[in-house]
């Protein structure tokens, strides 16, 4: 087994409910707001704010999060480097979504404007 799919299976067992203050954190300590995240999310995912909390609550991992999730079809614009990798050449898919949702998430903890974010 490679170093790619060790970390891809541990990307895919991850915890979401772990992650996301870790999101929420990032993105307050530079200004901007829960909402704006949840914005970002559900543009990403589909997932409205009940539909985050239940799976917040149910302490879903990565790969079960994805699973459920009605990817946006402009989500391939997501392009650049999140973690030394682009995003736009990761083979995995989870991984890659994954890695859509941290750039996400890094472009409006950076001041992005949210028309830009969200590929509008």
């Amino acid at each position: 087994m490679n170093n790619s799919s060790i970390s891809d299976q541990r990307i895919a067992k991850m915890s979401f409910a772990l992650v996301y203050p870790l999101y929420i954190a990032k993105v307050e300590k530079k200004g901007r707001t829960k909402e704006e995240l949840h914005q970002v999310i559900e543009w990403l995912t589909g997932f409205d704010n009940s539909k985050l909390q239940e799976l917040i609550e149910g302490n879903v991992t990565f790969e079960q999060f994805f699973q459920q999730a009605s990817l946006n079809p402009n989500a391939q614009l997501i392009t650049g480097l999140i973690c030394g990798y682009r995003v736009e050449e990761i083979e995995n898919a989870l991984t890659q979504q994954v890695r859509y949702l941290d750039k996400l998430v890094d472009e409006l903890a950076k001041g992005r404007k949210m028309e830009k974010i969200l590929r509008g």
